[in-house]
């Protein structure tokens, strides 16, 4: 700056000589910090993922003639087997657009159906993060959120009708010859809950879903499930404060037999006639005669003997419970989700795959019922075998929808028939398997 001329006034001088050096220090400040900008990384503003790359090597690993994996390898990692799986991918590629391959605004080729499936599976399988699939499938975290939701609306939407319904007269006919054979004439399966742990509950939320014997945030599942582990009826979103009888009031597990559209069943029992078909609970229920309980402290043979049986019988519904869990991972491990709805498709999907694979492998796992070995309830070595009788002592048929073949209410919660009905299959149960202990 140069010398004020004479006159000049010293005190402004100053002020201004100040005011530069300010400027020229904060001018310096700037450079050094865009010199520090410059020396670091920059952030990329998008991945590049060679989607054509990964859906080669997915073909290549599992979908050729001649692939890396071997069958065993493809059901033990997806659950199972790889013409189920294709059968998926068609119908969904069908149904919806989104898994379809298109070309984006730059004409570059997006995921392929297989990839974006895959991935999918992946996620319900083994319950991983949503970033877990990119390194394999080459996805990115929110695309494969969007084709979990979306592939499980798929299988909803494709395969709920076929494989989440009620059971057929087809249905019905095999299901009380099973439960004819296994010592309860006029059973369809078996009832229970389920808790599934929600780990993003909202805070708003977490007083009504946190379970009191688990001490989480739970989701409760009811489900009907039958001998072969499928899953006849589904019934999930309630907080996990209910037990099993709120939510059998909630449930709509008998709605079609109090609108008179279920099919009637007829089967006797110790010579005494019944036309309300059952399932095995446990001791939560109440008494109806829909449902048939064991028995908490049995006496006699008779007693010790019919329990057993019904225990028995009711792991059927635990059984499916624990197989479901551990083909879909996601269902096992805390729910991530924050959105009941979403869960709710989730499992709704993870219920339908998990039929459609107990349908493709019945034959593999399927228990021959015409000789069925049991034992002492005393608990010694003893056993005995059981030939099925040739007339099976139950009918299903249709009936009108005229007022009187409409069960009432009061006729589903009949105290003493349910009572009766105990009784009844106590003797039977002694009188087809008991007579042949030693």
């Amino acid at each position: 700056m140069d010398l004020p001329p004479n006159g000049f006034d010293l005190e402004e001088f100053q002020r201004q000589w100040e005011l530069e050096g300010k400027i020229l220090d904060r001018q310096q400040e700037l450079l050094e910090e865009l010199q520090r900008r410059s020396e670091q990384p920059h952030k990329r503003k998008s991945i590049y993922r060679d989607h054509h790359a990964a859906h080669e090597r997915l073909m290549a690993d599992y979908f050729v003639e001649s692939c890396t994996y071997t069958d065993e390898q493809f059901r033990r990692r997806y659950r199972m087997k790889r013409p189920l799986f294709l059968r998926i991918v068609d119908s969904i590629s069908n149904y919806d657009n989104y898994f379809i391959q298109r070309r984006n605004n730059a004409g570059k080729l997006g995921l392929t159906p297989i990839q974006k499936c895959m991935a999918s599976i992946r996620m319900l399988v083994y319950g991983v993060a949503a970033d877990a699939c990119d390194e394999y499938v080459k996805i990115g975290e929110s695309t494969a959120i969007e084709c979990t939701r979306k592939f499980c609306e798929g299988v909803i939407a494709c395969f709920g009708d076929e494989y989440l319904r009620r059971p057929n007269l087809d249905d019905l006919q095999r299901l009380l010859q099973v439960g004819h054979d296994r010592g309860f004439p006029g059973m369809i399966g078996s009832i229970d809950c389920m808790h599934w742990q929600w780990k993003n509950c909202p805070k708003a939320w977490q007083g009504q879903f946190t379970s009191g014997h688990k001490g989480t945030t739970t989701v409760i599942l009811e489900a009907v499930a039958s001998y072969d582990l499928w899953i006849w009826h589904a019934f999930f979103g309630l907080p996990g404060t209910l037990n099993d009888i709120n939510v059998l009031d909630r449930s709509p597990v008998f709605d079609d037999i109090e609108s008179g559209e279920a099919p009637r069943v007829n089967f006797t029992v110790n010579g005494r006639q019944y036309n309300l078909a059952y399932y095995l609970a446990d001791g939560i229920y109440p008494k109806w005669p829909v449902f048939v309980q064991s028995i908490q402290m049995p006496q006699g043979n008779k007693q010790q003997f019919f329990a057993k049986q019904q225990e028995s019988c009711r792991k059927d519904v635990e059984r499916a419970f624990g197989v479901l869990q551990a083909r879909f991972a996601i269902v096992r491990q805390p729910a991530r989700m924050w959105d009941l709805d979403v869960l709710g498709k989730i499992m709704r999907a993870c219920i339908i795959l998990h039929n459609m694979i107990v349908e493709d492998e019945r034959d593999t796992y399927s228990r021959n019922w015409e000789n069925l070995d049991f034992e002492q309830s005393s608990g010694s070595s003893a056993s005995f075998n059981v030939q099925t009788e040739v007339l099976p002592e139950f009918q299903v048929h249709v009936l009108g929808r005229s007022d009187s073949n409409i069960p009432t209410r009061a006729e589903l919660r009949d105290r003493v028939q349910h009572i009766q009905l105990k009784k009844d299959l106590v003797e039977h149960i002694w009188q087809k398997f008991g007579t042949t202990l030693d």
